[in-house]
């Protein structure tokens, strides 16, 4: 092993934490290739993504905050320039972090010019990388249709280009599958591994098994919708969370015509909701593939045990649970992902999946405490080098993540239907032990689960005993929120000694 570990960050988009595990979606994705390496590395099984959707799920998986703290809560909702992430930090340790895929950055317009480009779009790059191969989905994948184009198929322009060519939601994409996104990406990264030198650091973004959803053969039909697992529903009755005012407004809003291009009129049917799923499910598995690819490369050069590799995910899929697509809800699987953990130089704990809770914040700086570089002050985040020693440790007791659902420019439809602010338009869930609290910033009533009885299927929050539970979760709640407010300089003391720094 060398001295310096190189780094590999592998960010699956919109990819669902249970496709791994032992549930009905675990029991039919076809994913060898990420089971295999869950098998040679520490898997955390209920891992949660602090916030959804794009921009603002990679804001803090790449900052360690808290969307309360970094604030860029949409796609479109600008960072401050000057937030502390992983690739600064790690830039200043020595390595110059390089960047195949996206970020979904929204630049700080306080520091550029009101005409400059980057303020066009919001999909940027995060301070600290340097883009080694643009992939930006919705405004810039020029590469790879110049790539396409050289080849003798031009793609018209995003989302067209993603159309299924013919008829029906299951037909393929307009490319193969030796030319996909997914495999152009995965190609252009591992040239460039067979020549960077040792002690490099990468991000790798697939924008797959995001929407619209659309595979090229053979992935297209990789999985029948015959053998889909039924969606979950809520139980009808008293504490039916279908009637909460969100939940119908939110089906509304993401209808699972949604989730492909071109087919305007698609119906809610279970049968569509099957095809749906198959499709979704074959993208997973394009990706498995070309991980797969990653680390045969990897291995075949030598590389594997001078690797520290993560993967996981910006956030979660509905994939149909409980009537909804995308990931604009309160549900857990909006917010529930992979983390899949490798470090060779830890291989007594390969193999062993960690129960506790973790989230999305914790992986920056687990990376930079094992890279043994200082962990900023302003990042929220708890390292997890423990539980690479020892997965039977103890984990945080809770977790917290966020939806902004307001838009300050353009109301969004619960704006509009509810009559909020946009600055009201937020909701956060709390999870602790055996309960899920959702919490809005508006004037809408509250959520509670309880996980262990029935599950999201059902709101308990007016029960008998409900408003002593209640009350003891808000506790919890108001002080992690408290613990956790925006700590840049909340370790710093300015005085006659000069400017110290302590961590009591």
């Amino acid at each position: 092993m060398s001295e310096r570990q190189n780094v590999l960050f592998i960010v699956m988009d919109q990819f669902r934490g249970d496709l791994l595990g032992d549930g009905p979606l675990a029991r039919v994705a076809k994913l060898p290739r990420l089971r295999e390496l869950a098998s040679e590395s520490v898997m955390f099984a209920n891992h949660y993504s602090v916030v959804s959707p794009c921009g603002p799920g990679r804001a803090s998986l790449l900052t360690g905050q808290y969307a309360m703290n970094h604030r860029s809560v949409r796609n479109g909702t600008p960072l401050r320039h000057d937030t502390p992430n992983i690739a600064t930090v790690a830039r200043a340790f020595g390595y110059a972090p390089q960047l195949f895929g996206y970020t979904d950055t929204t630049q700080d317009p306080r520091v550029l010019d009101a005409d400059d480009p980057r303020l066009m779009t919001y999909e940027e790059v995060m301070a600290g990388f340097e883009e080694a191969l643009r992939m930006r989905p919705a405004s810039d994948d020029r590469a790879w249709r110049d790539h396409l184009a050289a080849k003798g198929n031009p793609l018209p322009e995003y989302p067209a280009n993603y159309r299924p060519d013919g008829g029906r939601i299951a037909d393929p994409a307009r490319y193969s599958a030796e030319d996909s996104d997914t495999a152009f990406l995965t190609d252009r990264f591992i040239e460039w591994i067979g020549r960077a030198p040792p002690g490099w650091f990468a991000l790798l973004t697939y924008y797959r098994p995001h929407p619209p959803l659309v595979a090229p053969v053979p992935f297209n039909r990789m999985h029948d919708p015959a053998d889909m697992p039924v969606p979950a529903t809520a139980l009808r009755g008293a504490g039916d969370p279908d009637r909460h005012p969100f939940v119908a407004l939110a089906r509304e809003r993401q209808p699972p015509s949604s989730m492909v291009v071109g087919f305007p009129d698609l119906d809610a049917s279970a049968e569509t909701t099957a095809e749906l799923r198959a499709i979704y499910l074959g993208l997973a598995s394009e990706v498995d593939m070309h991980v797969g690819r990653v680390i045969d490369r990897l291995k075949a050069s030598g590389q594997w045990n001078d690797t520290i590799l993560v993967v996981t995910s910006d956030h979660g899929e509905m994939l149909g649970d409980y009537g909804l697509w995308g990931k604009g809800t309160f549900h857990d699987a909006a917010f529930h992902v992979p983390l899949i953990v490798r470090d060779p130089h830890r291989p007594g704990t390969h193999g062993q999946v960690v129960e506790g809770m973790t989230e999305s914040i914790d992986v920056p700086v687990t990376l930079l405490d094992r890279l043994g570089a200082d962990v900023p002050h302003a990042m929220n985040g708890t390292s997890l080098l423990p539980r690479l020693e020892d997965a039977s440790g103890e984990t945080c007791a809770c977790s917290m993540s966020e939806f902004d659902f307001g838009d300050p420019v353009t109301p969004t439809l619960w704006m509009r239907r509810l009559g909020v602010r946009s600055r009201e338009s937020n909701l956060v869930v709390f999870r602790s032990g055996r309960y899920r609290l959702v919490q809005f910033g508006c004037d809408l009533p509250p959520i509670l689960f309880d996980m262990d009885s029935d599950g999201e299927s059902r709101d308990i929050a007016g029960d008998p005993g409900a408003p002593e539970t209640f009350q003891r979760l808000m506790g919890e709640l108001l002080r992690h929120r408290m613990s956790n407010a925006e700590g840049t300089f909340a370790a710093t003391m300015v005085g006659g000694g000069g400017v110290r720094t302590g961590n009591c």
